[in-house]
């Protein structure tokens, strides 16, 4: 059975999360006797033409010198290719720059959208981009066979708004239990003597309000930001807050360094404010992290109780001035990793999406016969 799958700045990851859940995916898929072929941008890092078994199809991507522009050509090249092959099935990654070619995927074949969060409502976007933003949702809604939830949350908005009832399945993670201090020791960092933030450098990860919180703070913990900050966001934040205090890392995919640097600090901020389920959230999670996450509905669908909550920069402020003890993160962080294991790990995952694969495929061999 082929599978391709779309709306990904391909494998192996070097980007973020869609990209490593599509070559976690794309792998496990391969491994269970799917033949998998993964679209990629031209540019990608990584030229061979397969990955662990997955193939790998290039197409042109003119965002090095177009913008994010650039994606809308990048996805079209990518549906127009998807024509040529014989695909059972097409796994859809998000729809913001796909929506409008929809029109152009094979008519044949099943399509299946993973709906990653709720777009539309991300204050990143200004009036116009949430209102193509909501008619890209419903358009690709309305032109896919199966939609993919990853998020109890979004499922249940979907079949609210929708009266659509997604097929509910999450990201995972894997458990990380080898904790070594000369790893941080190379970026001059001491065990639980500082704070940290992966994420892409844009306004809805809260990434500003998280820096003046630590700022306000009476804590000397430097806080660690690890994320590309050559966007105009992230230009902004180095220009103003660079200093002793706010360290830039730049873009880190070493799963080991990130894994090292998530279990040692002292405080994990999670700003996610919109969205699904969120990769990095997972990873915390695996790694033990001592999470303090943006109280919003999916964030709080995933850590339950086992996380600190703000809402804003005092509350955060707060937060990080208040001594808590070891006992009281331990308790936590017990939790969240027997959360990963029982509900979060990739094997049960990728189990999910074979039998739901294998589901639609086999069904729709059925009705062509």
């Amino acid at each position: 059975m082929r599978i391709g799958i779309i709306g990904s700045r391909g494998i192996p990851n070097n980007y973020g999360g869609f990209e490593q859940f599509a070559e976690y995916l794309s792998v496990g898929l391969v491994k269970n006797g799917f033949e998998v072929y993964v679209y990629c941008p031209h540019d990608h890092p990584y030229q061979n033409p397969s990955y662990s078994g997955v193939h790998l199809i290039h197409c042109f991507d003119p965002e090095s010198f177009l913008g994010t522009s650039g994606q809308f050509i990048y996805d079209f090249n990518c549906i127009m290719d998807c024509r040529k092959r014989s695909f059972d099935l097409i796994y859809q990654l998000g729809y913001t720059s796909s929506a409008i070619w929809q029109q152009l995927l094979p008519s044949k074949v099943i399509l299946v959208t993973n709906m990653d969060g709720l777009e539309w409502q991300r204050n990143k976007y200004n009036a116009w981009v949430r209102k193509f933003l909501l008619y890209s949702e419903k358009k690709v809604i309305k032109s896919s066979h199966f939609l993919i939830a990853d998020s109890t949350v979004l499922k249940d908005y979907l079949f609210k708004i929708y009266h659509v009832n997604a097929h509910y399945i999450s990201y995972g993670a894997m458990r990380f239990s080898t904790p070594d201090i000369q790893e941080i020791n190379k970026f001059n960092l001491k065990p639980f003597e500082y704070y940290l933030v992966i994420a892409r450098l844009q306004h809805d990860n809260k990434t500003e309000e998280i820096i003046q919180a630590v700022l306000n703070s009476r804590s000397d913990f430097p806080l660690i930001i690890v994320g590309d900050p050559s966007n105009k966001f992230g230009k902004y934040l180095v220009k103003k807050y660079a200093s002793s205090k706010i360290r830039f890392l730049g873009s880190i995919f070493d799963k080991t360094q990130l894994n090292q640097l998530r279990y040692h600090a002292a405080l994990y901020f999670h700003g996610h404010s919109g969205g699904g389920t969120n990769p990095s959230l997972l990873e915390a999670m695996a790694a033990s992290a001592r999470i303090c996450a943006h109280k919003n509905p999916f964030n709080e669908s995933i850590l339950t109780e086992d996380a600190l909550y703000f809402e804003n920069i005092a509350s955060l402020t707060q937060i990080i001035d208040f001594d808590l003890s070891k006992s009281f993160w331990d308790q936590k962080t017990i939790h969240n990793i027997a959360r990963i294991e029982n509900y979060y790990n990739w094997e049960l995952i990728i189990e999910q999406y074979v039998q739901f694969f294998n589901r639609i495929i086999l069904k729709n061999i059925e009705i062509k016969q």
